[in-house]
């Protein structure tokens, strides 16, 4: 019977949450960056372009990040 290690799977939880708070992180500084609330203007005015943009921000920082954790 063979038995599970749990050393991977926790690894991959903890570096998953990390990448999610970094993620989350680096949005709040753009939001601050910003002069206009990207939320405000992707939901409510329906802005394409910003919505574009932000979806560019994720995925870029997206990749950083998994590229920083994965080495």
């Amino acid at each position: 019977m063979k038995f599970i290690h749990f050393q991977p799977i926790a690894n991959s939880i903890i570096y998953s949450l990390l990448g999610i708070v970094i993620l989350l992180v680096g949005y709040f500084i753009i939001e601050k960056l910003t002069p206009e609330n990207t939320w405000k203007e992707v939901v409510e005015k329906n802005n394409v372009a910003v919505a574009i943009v932000l979806a560019g921000f994720i995925i870029g920082i997206s990749m950083i990040i998994s590229a920083a954790i994965h080495g």
